[in-house]
């Protein structure tokens, strides 16, 4: 592998007037910058925006009306007839006022993503990248609906449009008319809140092709928990009942579920993996960077800031706070444990404070990737893959990990920073608010 630059990026996130992110997928949005945005390379293979023509007679539709899209690169020699779909994270919207605010962002609104975007990580087109995937046909499906490609209703009052299933769908099967029925082998993947969407519609995905066709699923970051935040409350569980009701989700949950519990509680994917057919990997950080932000200890469940400094970096939690993450630890462990069973899926649970590590090129494959171990996670979602090896990696606890590229938030009044970068290895910054640093320990 050799040496490769990385970049600082800067996003600036601004309080609202109430004094929480205007939607509790800001911190979403900001962490999906370092997955999409941040080029491993000095010359990433930049893709072009395709937009899904006819889509709105289909009724599939952005959240503003607008037509959904992807980008795709096409494959060759031994991966001619493979493919992989990743589907885009970004958060979620569960009221009618974050919604419109929503279709004013990429997040809502084919106007507002960008034309072109890079593909890194398990998306590269270089084999000392991402030496499994990189000759596929690779797809990013752009997300725009804000229920995880899964809603189906509208609001015409405030002009929206919660076509996440339709999307979904709709992607499917322009992607299979250009070649994807032809397809020897599949994996469908996803990131954050695509990589909940990939659990959602795994087996749907797997009933696209004959047996015949070897089909996976791969879900990163996409195991959000029904925790309990540090107030005792469920900030999560409020947020998704808001999005499973407001955009009709339930009428697309596996019945396997919601035969015997309520709909907000099938969008949790730990009462969803155990029963997926198809084969799965859940790749997930222990102590996901984005629910300590947003679930665990968001500004409404810490009203006095005793989090503040803690979430912010976790070298600044006393041992209190640790216990608490490490019992969430236990609360992610003890959910995967039925699906863990199955000899045909796969467990990367590395004890990081991250968020997304399948599409930044430092998490995917590099010299100095977080392991587990002796083995990174490119080669174990590879060999889980293609039956090389059993792979069922659940790290040891916080601190242990001397691999990880933890997250670390700065924030300066009212403004909220997210810090990840490799030293010296930084090439260069585009805003003044948010870099991305590193931190080891």
């Amino acid at each position: 592998m050799k040496p490769m630059l990385y970049f600082c990026f800067v996003i600036v996130l601004i309080r609202s007037a109430s004094g929480f992110f205007e939607d509790l997928d800001a911190r979403e949005t900001s962490l999906s910058y370092l997955e999409n945005d941040a080029a491993a390379t000095s010359e990433p293979l930049m893709v072009p925006l395709t937009l899904i023509q006819g889509a709105d007679s289909k009724g599939a539709v952005c959240l503003d009306g607008t037509l959904p899209g992807y980008h795709i690169h096409r494959g060759s020699g031994s991966g001619a007839n493979s493919w992989l779909i990743h589907l885009e994270g970004g958060g979620w919207c569960n009221t009618i006022r974050n919604c419109v605010y929503r279709k004013t962002t990429r997040r809502g609104s084919a106007k507002f993503m960008e034309k072109q975007l890079p593909f890194t990580g398990i998306l590269s087109n270089k084999a000392e990248e991402n030496p499994d995937f990189f000759n596929w046909n690779r797809v990013k499906l752009r997300y725009c609906d804000g229920a995880s490609f899964s809603g189906d209703s509208q609001n015409e009052g405030a002009q929206l449009y919660f076509r996440g299933q339709r999307i979904w769908l709709t992607a499917m099967q322009d992607l299979m008319a250009k070649g994807m029925q032809n397809a020897d082998q599949a994996l469908l993947s996803g990131c954050s809140a695509g990589g909940l969407a990939s659990i959602l519609h795994c087996d749907e995905f797997r009933d696209l092709f004959p047996k015949t066709t070897k089909v996976k699923c791969l879900s990163d970051a996409g195991m959000f928990l029904d925790a309990v935040d540090v107030s005792g409350g469920h900030t999560l569980r409020n947020m998704f009942a808001g999005v499973v009701s407001l955009q009709e989700v339930q009428k697309n949950l596996p019945i396997t579920c919601t035969s015997q519990l309520d709909p907000t509680s099938c969008f949790f994917p730990q009462n969803l993996v155990a029963n997926i057919k198809t084969p799965m990997f859940l790749l997930n950080a222990a102590y996901d960077a984005w629910q300590v932000q947003a679930s665990l200890a968001p500004p409404t469940a810490d009203p006095h800031g005793y989090w503040s400094d803690c979430k912010s970096d976790h070298a600044h939690c006393n041992s209190s706070q640790i216990q608490f993450f490490q019992d969430f630890r236990n609360q992610m462990l003890n959910a995967v444990e039925v699906f863990s069973k199955s000899n045909e899926n796969g467990l990367f649970i590395n004890s990081c404070f991250a968020h997304c590590q399948s599409e930044r090129q430092d998490t995917w494959y590099a010299d100095d990737s977080p392991r587990i171990g002796d083995k990174g996670i490119a080669k174990s979602v590879g060999d889980w893959y293609f039956d090389r090896a059993a792979l069922k990696a659940i790290d040891c606890p916080y601190p242990c990990d001397k691999t990880c590229r933890n997250l670390v938030f700065k924030i300066w009044k009212s403004v909220h920073s997210l810090k990840y970068s490799r030293g010296r290895r930084i090439k260069h910054h585009r805003l003044p608010m948010l870099s991305l640093a590193k931190s080891k320990f």
